[in-house]
C-alpha cells in the first residue's frame, strides 16, 4: 500500500486526534467525526480539543466516504462504541481493507453488563476488538496499536514507542511505514490477543495506582500494586488465551508504567480523585472522556468469577469503587493476603 493514498482515522477524541496528527507527518489523513458541525469547525479552525490539527488532515462526518477512499483504517473509539461503529462501517468494508484499532477495552457483544453482575462470565462471552472486527465485517487483516501512548504527550511531540500487533506481517509493516517518525517508534508483535489484553487490563491497575496516590500514599505501595497487578493481568490474559510474554514488553509493562503513574492518564486520574474522596458519580459527570478502565474492571471481575481466577487486587479495586470499601481497609486486606510466590507465571 502506498502512503500516497490517504489513511482513515475513525474517531475524533483525544487519542484519535493524536494518531491523526502522527499519521499526517507521513501521509494525508481523513478523520471521521460523527458530528457534521464539529467536523466543519475543525476543518475551518484546524484546532480541536485545544490541539492544532495538521493541514494534511481533512475531517468529515461521512463514514462511508472515509472507508471508500482509505484502505488502511485506524478505529479509535471507546470499547462500548466499537461494535456499533463496525456495524455502521460493515456495508462499505471489503476484504482488501486493513484495520489497526487503538481501542483498549473488552466487548460483550449484545449482552447487558448489568444483568450479569454476580453471575460470572465465560471466555466465550467476552471479545477483544479484533474479534469484534472479524464478527461484524469481512475484514481479515486486523491489527492493534498498543503501548505507552498518553495522548497529551504525543500531541506535545514527546518521544514514545508503541506496538502494532497482528497475525499479518504486512499489517505491521504498513503500520510502521505510516506511523514511524522522529518522536514515535513502532515495534511489531505477532501476539495480537496479548497486546489487546495488556492494553485493556492495565487500565484497572492504573485506577488502583491513582487511588493510592490520591490517598497520599507513597511509591513503595504503588510499586507493589503495579508489580502484583501485572501478575493478575497475566493470569487474566492466560484465561483469555494469550501468553505471559505479551505482558512483559512495550504493550504490557511499558503501557502499565505510563498509565499507572501519570496524571495525564484518565484512568489514573479517576483513581486519584476517588482516593481524594470524590464520589464516582461526580467524577464521571466532570470527566470529558470516559475512563475506559471502569468498564474493563466490571467485565474483568465477572470473568474472574466465571473462571475461578484469584485476582485480589482487581477485586479490591472494584470494592473501593463500587462497594465503598475504604482505602485503609483495602490496603489492610492486601497486605495480609496469603500470596504463595512473588513470580508464579513463568
Amino acid at each position: 500500500m502506498s502512503t500516497e493514498k490517504r489513511v482513515g482515522v475513525l474517531g475524533a477524541g483525544s487519542f484519535g486526534v493524536a494518531i491523526a496528527n502522527l499519521l499526517a507527518m507521513n501521509t494525508e489523513v481523513l478523520l471521521y467525526c460523527r458530528n457534521e458541525q464539529l467536523a466543519q469547525k475543525i476543518n475551518k479552525s484546524h484546532q480541536h480539543l485545544g490541539v492544532a490539527i495538521s493541514e494534511k488532515i481533512e475531517v468529515t462526518s461521512n463514514l462511508e466516504a472515509v472507508i471508500n477512499e482509505c484502505t488502511l483504517l485506524f478505529p479509535v473509539v471507546p470499547s462500548d462504541s466499537f461494535r456499533d461503529l463496525m456495524r455502521q462501517a460493515a456495508p462499505s468494508l471489503r476484504p482488501y481493507h486493513l484495520i489497526v484499532h487503538a481501542t483498549k477495552g473488552l466487548d460483550l457483544g449484545d449482552l447487558d453488563l448489568d444483568t450479569y453482575e454476580g453471575k460470572g462470565l465465560l471466555r466465550k462471552q467476552v471479545y477483544s476488538m479484533s474479534e469484534v472486527v472479524k464478527q461484524e465485517t469481512v475484514v481479515l487483516r486486523v491489527g492493534c496499536l498498543s503501548g505507552p501512548n498518553l495522548a497529551s504527550e504525543i500531541m506535545e511531540g514527546q518521544p514514545t514507542a508503541t506496538v502494532i500487533a497482528s497475525n499479518f506481517e504486512e499489517v505491521i509493516e504498513i503500520g510502521k511505514k505510516v506511523l514511524n517518525g522522529k518522536t514515535f517508534r513502532v515495534f511489531g508483535s505477532s501476539d495480537l490477543m496479548g497486546a489487546e489484553l495488556a492494553g485493556a487490563l492495565k487500565n484497572i491497575i492504573a485506577i488502583g495506582s491513582g487511588i493510592l496516590t490520591g490517598a497520599g500514599l507513597g511509591k513503595n505501595i504503588q510499586a507493589m500494586l503495579i508489580t502484583r497487578g501485572l501478575v493478575e493481568m497475566i493470569h487474566f490474559g492466560k484465561a483469555l488465551g494469550s501468553t505471559s510474554e505479551a505482558f512483559l514488553g512495550t504493550a504490557g509493562i511499558g503501557d502499565l508504567i505510563a498509565t499507572a503513574t501519570s496524571q495525564k492518564s484518565r484512568n489514573f486520574t479517576l483513581g486519584y480523585r476517588i482516593g481524594k474522596g470524590e464520589s464516582l458519580e461526580s467524577i464521571q459527570t466532570s470527566m470529558p472522556e470516559l475512563a475506559e478502565g471502569l468498564r474493563t474492571l466490571r467485565i474483568a471481575i465477572l470473568l474472574a468469577d466465571g473462571n475461578g481466577l484469584m485476582v485480589p487486587i482487581s477485586k479490591t479495586i472494584y470494592k473501593v469503587i463500587f462497594d465503598d470499601l475504604s482505602v485503609e481497609r483495602a490496603i489492610e486486606f492486601l497486605m495480609r493476603f496469603p500470596y504463595d510466590a512473588d513470580v508464579d507465571f513463568l
